[in-house]
């Protein structure tokens, strides 16, 4: 077997080694671009079939449940329409070992391939997918389920119900030719390995970690710019294209993108703030929720002018109900937010000055998530009125109610892109309750024209939920998005 690579002489990312395994006749290679984000895998090998494996790997190792995810593209046309590249698991490094296996071929084949026993013969359950490019395998106890997409399409899924490994366990991208002759190479984006939340866990107490990542839209690339073991939630991009400010338990914080300082916004007496920050167009004011002491720690409305102040300005009235801040209108007069009032939760606006509110929706079921769009002419939002949780848009003042998504998702938080030619928003699974916006999922960024002329489709799959794009998240030139996933670190 060839030596490992010693993490300290190479920086692999989120790997610790890598190696070739079994007796490959060409040495394998691994390399970590740190600005891109990116790994490179080189690797040779007869095959990994039958009771015997050939292949490089570059692994890490785990305890538990997890989630592996990668982007991959094979370089160059490939000599055997067999050469493959994946996630695998296995209990050590031997090459006869039990192991999962989330395998794509070179010909489309998908696969989730298993050996059961240490030296005993390969199985599959082969998926309907064909050439995907985003490969996912959860281990969930015993249960392993693989789903693969090509990219901007939704998950197909497969799974073997029990297979039982070691808690401990090897992980990690591998790469094998499929003819012992010649090396193939394969190049991996938005590499990510979760450790999901404990499934007894009580939401709004119980927090894990969290990535602050922004994605180049037009080709779905992502970065991890910081990574923090507390609950830190929804960034909102200034309009400078400067900072991110994003709120971590109750107190808002500044990220310069290009110093990485990171520096707490005076907020005042203010620090049991929600993650229903806004900024408003200008970037002047900044709106805050914040948890009100001297109204039973219902959350009011609050504004400052930025950079910070000892004294946000109060907008919201006293024992009145919740207020949820998610926009201003273009001339800042007014905030636009979810109002509990009257035992339901409609979307209002309120004058700044006054704090006279303006209800514009009025159903007993909930409307969330209310955006102006930059012109101030409509309002976006979200409703679960007819059944799921949906997108919707109306004109400022809550006429022509029109609903927007109609497939099998949970929709939230539809944010408008600058240019106003995008609307980008948060897709939940089926199976969730739809008047929750529930924390620690498996979920979809997905994207649509603002003219509604195509269907929405995936930029970003994820594990996240509550706090990951809940604020307008776009950068002012509406070429990037900022937003959080977690993760146990």
């Amino acid at each position: 077997m060839t030596p490992f690579i010693s993490k300290s002489q190479q920086n692999l990312g989120l790997f610790d080694n890598h190696t070739d395994i079994g007796p490959v006749k060409h040495k394998g290679f691994a390399s970590y671009n740190e600005q891109a984000q990116t790994y490179t895998i080189g690797g040779a090998g007869f095959n990994m079939w039958g009771n015997n494996d050939q292949f490089h790997y570059l692994w890490t190792t785990l305890q538990g449940d997890f989630i592996l995810r990668a982007e991959i593209a094979f370089k160059g046309g490939g000599v055997d329409p067999h050469r493959k590249t994946g996630w695998i698991v296995k209990n050590d490094l031997d090459s006869k070992t039990k192991h999962i296996n989330a395998t794509t071929h070179g010909d489309g084949l998908t696969s989730l391939q298993s050996r059961a026993t240490n030296g005993g013969e390969t199985e599959q359950v082969v998926s309907q997918d064909s050439f995907p490019d985003v490969i996912q395998l959860e281990r969930r106890g015993s249960m392993w389920i693989m789903s693969t997409a090509k990219f901007g399409e939704e998950f197909t899924r497969v799974q073997i119900d029990s297979m039982a490994m070691d808690k401990e366990v090897y992980v990690g991208l591998y790469v094998c030719s499929h003819n012992e002759n010649i090396m193939e190479t394969v190049t991996f984006r938005n590499v990510r390995i979760v450790r999901p939340v404990d499934p007894n866990y009580t939401p709004y107490r119980d927090y894990i970690g969290s990535h602050l990542e922004v994605m180049d839209v037009a080709t779905g690339h992502r970065q991890i710019l910081y990574s923090s073991q507390h609950s830190i939630q929804a960034p909102n991009w200034t309009v400078d294209g400067e900072n991110l400010i994003y709120n971590s338990k109750g107190r808002l914080y500044n990220y310069h993108l290009a110093s990485n300082e990171i520096t707490p916004i005076n907020t005042g007496f203010a620090t049991r703030n929600n993650n229903d920050h806004v900024l408003s167009f200008d970037g002047t004011l900044m709106g805050i929720s914040n948890h009100n002491d001297a109204d039973q720690g219902r959350s009011s409305l609050y504004y400052f002018e930025m950079p910070g102040s000892d004294n946000p300005i109060k907008v919201t009235k006293d024992n009145v109900g919740h207020s949820y801040l998610h926009g201003w209108t273009p001339d800042k007069t007014k905030m636009l937010f979810t109002a509990q009032r009257n035992g339901q939760y409609d979307i209002h606006t309120v004058d700044v000055k006054t704090g006279k509110e303006t209800q514009l929706t009025n159903l007993k079921t909930l409307d969330d998530g209310p955006e102006f769009t930059p012109d101030g002419k409509h309002v976006f939002f979200n409703s679960v009125r007819t059944g799921r949780m949906k997108l919707f848009r109306m004109e400022a003042d809550g006429k022509n109610q029109t609903q927007l998504t109609f497939d099998g998702y949970n929709d939230w938080f539809p944010h408008i892109s600058p240019d106003m030619k995008w609307i980008v928003f948060i897709s939940f699974p089926e199976d969730i309750n739809p008047t929750e916006h529930p924390f620690y999922k498996h979920c979809l960024l997905r994207i649509m024209p603002y003219d509604l002329s195509e269907k929405p489709r995936v930029i970003g799959y994820l594990y996240g939920g509550q706090g990951t794009i809940n604020v307008p998240s776009w950068s002012p030139d509406s070429k990037k998005i900022a937003f959080v996933t977690n993760t146990k670190m």
